[in-house]
């Protein structure tokens, strides 16, 4: 398969015209979102959704989101009398806050993992919102990245990936968030985070109150929850401080440094302090150390608060510790 790259530079309606138009034949096609690029494809259509599992490799029980860009294609995929949702929406739509509702029956099995739930979130990006008002369709788009790498927050990393399996790329330059949205479970009793983003607890509560906690089962609601994620080839090693690395490793090892410290002799350095510089340039980091062999990323922990949250649970799952 031929894989179109629509620039958004020269000729932004022909590309998102064109981008749309595929969707709408069922094809698939990385869209930029605020977050990640998403692999999008028409989220009503069995055979489209079949397509974005084929093309990442992805396991066919792990949901996908459906991106939405208003209220009428909410109320045609999902149960909306929830007590919460209206000031949920009000707060975080459209933005990087994903829901967690009972879907109706349109919404195929290939867009749920076989749930009987469906993810959804109004994405805070003019352009992935303008080809799904071109669409006419929720649009399913989880990352658009091969199954387990880390995620792409450039139109270069999806090609990377994709080139050769995919219909067409939209390049609209880099995400400006760089991580994954929230993901919000609201079909138990106590809404629960299933994965933290950009939008944090303190900022959900602030609206809706305190939050319950997530089980096992209803975690799987939420795609990034199971099964291997954002992985490098390198192994990733997460310290608490710089002294409690081993520097002798850096005569034997090609070793990338992803903080504030760097030490001496390393191979690779990305100078990152605060969660907002992690969560855009994490996943990029990651993807320049495999393509220059590095073997360890060396990586400072940052604090759990806030976006911290997020960073700390993909660079956690890059480690293989959740």
């Amino acid at each position: 398969m031929k894989t179109e790259l629509l620039s958004c530079n020269d000729d932004l309606s022909g590309s998102i015209e064109r981008a749309a138009a595929l969707i709408r034949l069922g094809e698939v096609v990385a869209i930029p979102t605020e977050t990640v690029y998403g692999l999008g494809a028409d989220g009503l259509n069995p055979s489209a959704t079949g397509k974005i599992y084929t093309a990442k490799g992805r396991p066919s029980d792990n949901p996908l989101i459906l991106h939405i860009s208003d209220r009428a294609q909410l109320e045609m995929i999902a149960e909306t009398n929830h007590p919460m949702l209206e000031a949920l929406m009000s707060a975080f739509w459209p933005g990087s806050l994903t829901l967690v509702l009972p879907k109706k029956e349109v919404v195929p099995p290939t867009s749920t993992g076989g749930l009987d739930t469906v993810a959804v979130r109004m994405p805070n990006h003019k352009i992935a919102l303008e080809i799904i008002r071109k669409a006419g369709v929720p649009i399913a788009a989880p990352s658009a990245n091969t199954s387990g790498k880390p995620s792409p927050t450039n139109a270069q990393h999806v090609a990377e990936d994709l080139t050769g399996r995919i219909a067409a790329i939209v390049n609209a330059g880099p995400c400006t968030i760089g991580v994954e949205s929230t993901v919000l479970d609201l079909t138990q009793e106590k809404p629960a985070i299933l994965r933290p983003g950009a939008v944090t607890r303190d900022q959900i509560e602030s609206v809706i109150g305190a939050l319950g906690s997530a089980t096992a089962d209803i975690s799987k609601h939420s795609p990034g929850t199971r099964y291997r994620h954002y992985c490098p080839n390198a192994e990733v090693i997460i310290i608490n401080e710089p002294c409690d690395f081993d520097t002798a490793v850096l005569e034997m090892k090609k070793v990338a440094w992803i903080g504030s410290h760097p030490p001496q002799g390393a191979k690779k350095v990305f100078k990152l302090t605060t969660a907002e510089d992690y969560a855009r340039e994490i996943f990029n980091a990651l993807r320049i150390c495999d393509s220059e062999g590095i073997e360890i990323i060396v990586v400072e922990e940052i604090s759990d608060a806030g976006l911290g949250a997020a960073v700390m649970d993909r660079l956690r799952r890059a480690a293989g510790k959740s």
